[in-house]
């Protein structure tokens, strides 16, 4: 064997190692069930963007004529439902049904009044949910009877229709966009004020840590929804209040659980040589105390997500959420308790939504906890 051989023997079996991302990566793909929510949670996140634009209805269109009907999979109007719509409309255009069939999706309507009818009536057929492109066929000479056509409207509701008659899909799309959209705002507010906060209060520690987490203490006497009520009182009810309400009072857990991690690392040997070597203390901050934080952040942004969610969730079902014509699935919960004994479906679907994609985030949550354990390597 030549020398040559030899010295390239033990470049050829050198391992390459994987960083603490990497091997959490893999340890994170090996676990299903954080993988399939992860999966999961794109799905439903991808479905509640791009989903509205797909959809027929939009979420604030209303169809008096399908006030709480039921999902179906078959098209709207049915056979029972299109004599109902039809003497609504004669009753707005005075007139009595003589007669009337339906063939090949148009109906023919033959009407008689006591006074000569007026062709502009039709205008009452068009604007309704279930009539459209209405035709007169024939009238009588002394105009008290006139016979026209209309194409029956077919609408699909999958989800069916809320007590005012509009899609419950695309509400529910809709309100998952809200939802998922504080969930996210408001984990992201909380978490970037609770790491600052508290790096920088474990850090420093001495005097400083004591009056930056009595601050805390004192926020955490105040009741959270007289917060959230004070703050509606002062700036109204609107979306950007509620992830600033809700990131504003969740950042102090945040700040806690930093300011432990941060009174350990900053006892590690790479702290105290920065500090030897003349670095900064927000330098230190910035490049070893934060940076090493990241693996505890990650984990507790995925387990406060779906507690902003649930949060959410209870302030618009006692009313101090979004506010109609816009809706967030609490909102349709709070709908739908309401009237869960005529129309269960209204509680079922957005209920589904919520409780699926808490379950997926806390799976994620806790993957990302086995994932990150340097104990369990």
């Amino acid at each position: 064997m030549t020398d040559a051989a030899v010295d390239n023997e033990p470049a050829a079996n050198v391992v390459v190692g994987r960083s603490l991302w990497g091997d959490a990566w893999a340890r994170l793909k090996a676990n299903r069930a954080a993988m399939f929510s992860l999966f999961y949670l794109g799905l439903i996140a991808l479905v509640c963007i791009a989903g509205p634009w797909f959809v027929p209805h939009d979420y604030t269109t209303i169809y008096s004529d399908y006030v709480r009907t039921p999902p179906s999979t078959e098209a709207y109007p049915r056979a029972d439902m299109v004599k109902g719509a039809l003497d609504d409309v004669l009753k707005r255009m005075r007139v009595d049904l003589k007669d009337w069939k339906l063939e090949d999706g148009r109906a023919t309507i033959t009407v008689a009044g006591t006074r000569p009818i007026d062709e502009r009536y039709l205008r009452y057929v068009d604007r309704s949910d279930t009539f459209d492109d209405a035709r007169m066929e024939a009238k009588s000479p002394d105009g008290l009877e006139m016979t026209f056509s209309a194409a029956v409207k077919q609408q699909y509701f999958l989800f069916g229709t809320d007590n005012v008659g509009r899609d419950l899909l695309s509400r529910t799309l809709v309100a998952g966009r809200i939802s998922l959209a504080i969930g996210l705002l408001a984990g992201v507010v909380a978490v970037t004020i609770g790491v600052v906060y508290g790096a920088t209060a474990g850090f420093l520690g001495g005097k400083v840590d004591e009056v930056m987490m009595r601050i805390v203490d004192v926020l955490y006497s105040l009741p959270f929804i007289f917060f959230v009520i004070m703050l509606v009182v002062f700036f109204g009810r609107n979306f950007v209040l509620m992830f600033l309400a809700v990131g504003a009072v969740l950042w102090l857990d945040m700040a806690r659980i930093v300011r432990g991690q941060a009174l350990s690392i900053r006892r590690h040997e790479y702290v105290q040589a920065a500090e030897a070597l003349g670095v900064r203390q927000s330098g230190i901050l910035k490049r070893h105390v934060i940076p090493n934080l990241l693996g505890p952040v990650v984990i507790y942004m995925t387990l406060l997500v779906p507690h902003v969610i649930i949060l959410e969730s209870f302030l618009s079902f006692l009313g101090l959420g979004v506010q109609e014509p816009m809706t967030s699935w609490g909102v349709l919960i709070s709908v739908g308790a309401h009237n869960i004994g005529s129309a269960n479906w209204m509680l079922l679907f957005p209920a589904f939504f919520l409780v699926s994609t808490l379950f997926a985030l806390n799976f994620v949550g806790d993957g990302l906890r086995d994932a990150l354990d340097p104990k369990d390597r």
